[in-house]
């Protein structure tokens, strides 16, 4: 028998921490920790390790700025109001793994969850669409097939040393072949990288489809 993942509620919002708490204790689903500010998150971080942090973007308006030092933590799945694409990148190039808007929690928070926890990036399906709709999609069949594999595990969040770790080639490799995927692809960042593989079909993303 597995172990319920672990997770900490950040929301400002009391009868909202609350109705997650109690869908959540029906599911493979340990809340060990909630918060109401920033404030209080790194002490409760630290102190209950948990698996996932379930994080509201609005906040105390100051969460976005935190999550690139949350991120290094453990995993961040954003629970939000704010459905705009925009915000939604920026929280994704700092490290979140999934988002979830909270007038669909009930429907796709769980499958959100456990998607984050088996590696994948979870996001509705609209948004995915949203942040991707004014790019020019490259083609795959441009990158080689060790190209194609790093780019895969990239697009797990795997950092360069765990991706050369897994493949058994140094660091060094695996950053030129993510010079190389980047010219060829017209790409920014490692968020835009993740979401062509998952255009692209290279890699899998965890999303609701009805």
């Amino acid at each position: 028998m597995h172990s319920p993942i672990r997770v900490v509620i950040a929301d400002d919002h009391g009868l909202f921490r609350q109705g997650l708490k109690m869908m959540l204790q029906l599911e493979d689903v340990e809340v060990v920790g909630e918060v109401a500010t920033m404030g209080e998150l790194p002490a409760t971080l630290t102190t209950t390790a948990p698996d996932m942090l379930l994080l509201d973007l609005q906040m105390e308006r100051s969460a976005l700025p935190e999550i690139a030092t949350l991120a290094k933590r453990t995993s961040i799945l954003v629970v939000t109001a704010n459905e705009g694409a925009e915000e939604a990148l920026v929280a994704l190039r700092r490290g979140v793994r999934g988002i979830v808007f909270k007038r669909f929690a009930i429907e796709t928070l769980m499958e959100a969850i456990r998607a984050v926890a088996d590696g994948h990036i979870w996001m509705p399906p609209e948004l995915q669409s949203a942040v991707t709709a004014d790019w020019r999609e490259p083609s795959a069949m441009r990158l080689t097939e060790r190209e194609r594999e790093v780019v895969r595990h990239v697009a797990l969040g795997l950092r360069n040393a765990e991706v050369a770790q897994r493949l058994g080639v140094s660091e060094v490799t695996i950053k030129t072949h993510l010079s190389s995927v980047f010219q060829k692809l017209g790409l920014r960042d490692r968020v835009e990288l993740t979401l062509y593989a998952i255009r692209a079909g290279i890699a899998d993303v965890e999303r609701r489809q009805s």
